[in-house]
């Protein structure tokens, strides 16, 4: 493939992303002017902290099935309203494909998402809020395809199959809605919802991968979910 026909197949998957984070951004100008002028009236600071989370989800993945992340986030607080967020992980996977083929797929890398979510609840000061989100997230991942040596049925001859270090790559957009509920004092508990696109990838020579790190299993929803413990500070 070219380098114009790979911009260009970028270009259209990335049409539909590119209107929907317009919009979206263009309504929550739209539903902040009104409440503009008592923003800047308002005796509550306009940097109210930050805070530190992790999430479960992906924890819980990694301990009871062959895949997973560890996963981190920092959120800024502007006038508990607006809440730009970095989130950080290493996703792994060790899966073996089927009781009948016995292909083995490893990968281990780590990935980020960057994006802003905006508290939607009417009180915006209270200690529980509500939230929609967007976020923009890459991951370049290496992957190890195997199977262990077998007899061919036909020819009876032994044979194997070994692909390591593939390089691979993922640009994907999701977006999001949430819950963030005070559990005591600067304890959180919270959850959300994802739904993940993706904007560009490539595969290496495997084909479509199995897991990507941060993204999840190709094959599956595009829904996602997470569940976070987070400290304000």
């Amino acid at each position: 493939m070219t380098r114009r026909s790979s911009i260009c197949t970028f270009i259209s998957r990335s049409k539909l992303w590119l209107v929907t984070l317009i919009v979206f951004h263009l309504s929550l100008l739209s539903a902040s002017a009104q409440g503009f002028l008592k923003l800047q009236q308002d005796s509550i600071p306009f940097f109210r902290g930050f805070a530190v989370s992790a999430d479960l989800v992906g924890l819980a993945q990694m301990q009871l099935g062959d895949y997973g992340q560890y996963e981190a986030a920092l959120r800024l607080n502007l006038h508990d309203q607006y809440f730009p967020i970095v989130e950080l992980g290493v996703g792994k996977a060790n899966h073996v494909d089927d009781e009948v083929t016995h292909i083995t797929y490893k990968t281990s890398a780590p990935y980020f998402r960057v994006g802003v979510d905006v508290n939607i609840a009417k009180n915006k000061h209270a200690n529980n809020r509500i939230y929609v989100g967007v976020r923009y997230a890459y991951t370049s991942y290496k992957v190890d395809v195997n199977r262990s040596p077998f007899e061919d049925p036909v020819w009876k001859n032994t044979t194997y199959y070994d692909v390591s270090d593939v390089a691979c790559s993922q640009h994907w957009a999701e977006v999001l809605f949430g819950i963030d509920a005070q559990l005591v004092g600067p304890l959180h508990l919270g959850w959300s919802v994802r739904y993940r696109n993706r904007l560009s990838n490539d595969d290496g020579i495997i084909g479509k991968t199995w897991y990507v790190p941060g993204y999840g299993i190709q094959d599956t929803s595009n829904l996602g979910a997470t569940f976070n413990v987070s400290i304000d500070i």
